[in-house]
């Protein structure tokens, strides 16, 4: 390990243990013998945000180069911590600012390559095929959905099978997140009045760009708009920096944790790159 990366595990150590002190539940802090494992809570947390932003998709093999742990064992430890991961995403989320508008942005999270869509039997009867339209490509896997400030913090997201389509799972996540904005902007994935009148009732206001081949295109697309999207779609990209989209879990509850700490070191980014 190199002077840098250990100066940068080093200070992810130090933030993962305030968070920790700020929003662990106390049934994690004060579960029995929690004072006699090796590695802190705290510390398995810093590593699986640094797993995550280094780019080691097989857990197995971090831990075979980094941790010092069984896998097994890192693994268990790992799905404890989910629900402080998401404490503090909640608790991040009642601090950024959602006056500006918001963003409806989907992730496809493929699970094989596409010649395996009708072969492969992880997650039979929850995953599905559905259609990746940036790659033209059908793949078998999941679909996130995700609320996004248009300065590119994720306040929250649901997960469905990749066939659900784009719109079905809007008014949910924006009744979840309670955004202070009203203003939404989706992609052409989302046109459509049913959407539009069943967030208008909820008191949200939702734009989408035209279709090419639709009346009145040039005087309803705003550019400042498509650009606003353009700008947040391409700094979001970089949550498959984070495995986001790699995600190799083969539980329920790995996928889940998995997410959850690449959803994390996404937004740890945003915070220290506006307030170090």
């Amino acid at each position: 390990m190199n002077h840098f990366k250990l100066n940068r595990f080093s200070r992810l150590n130090a933030i993962c243990r305030s968070l920790y002190k700020l929003y662990a539940p106390d049934e994690l802090k004060h579960r029995r013998n929690v004072d006699q494992v090796k590695l802190s809570d705290s510390s398995i947390l810093a590593l699986l945000i640094w797993q995550a932003e280094i780019g080691i998709e097989s857990q197995r093999r971090f831990c075979s180069f980094f941790v010092g742990l069984s896998h097994s064992r890192f693994n268990r430890r790992a799905r404890m911590l989910l629900p402080l991961i998401r404490c503090i995403r909640q608790a991040w989320n009642q601090e950024v600012n959602t006056t500006g508008e918001l963003l409806i942005i989907d992730i496809p999270v493929p699970l094989c390559q596409p010649v395996g869509n009708y072969r492969v039997k992880i997650f039979r009867g929850i995953a599905d095929i559905g259609y990746k339209a940036t790659k033209k490509i059908y793949y078998y896997g999941f679909k996130v959905h995700a609320i996004v400030s248009d300065d590119g913090y994720l306040l929250d997201y649901a997960v469905t099978k990749a066939s659900v389509h784009d719109s079905k799972e809007t008014v949910e996540l924006m009744a979840n997140a309670h955004p202070s904005s009203r203003y939404l902007l989706g992609d052409e994935g989302y046109l459509g009045r049913n959407l539009a009148s069943k967030l208008k009732s909820k008191g949200y206001v939702l734009w989408t760009p035209y279709r090419r081949n639709m009346q009145g295109v040039k005087r309803h697309n705003d550019h400042q708009l498509m650009a606003i999207r353009r700008t947040i779609e391409s700094d979001f990209s970089l949550l498959s920096y984070y495995n986001a989209e790699n995600n190799r879990a083969r539980s329920m509850a790995g996928f889940a944790q998995r997410l959850e700490v690449a959803i994390l070191a996404y937004n740890m980014a945003y915070w220290l790159e506006r307030f170090n």
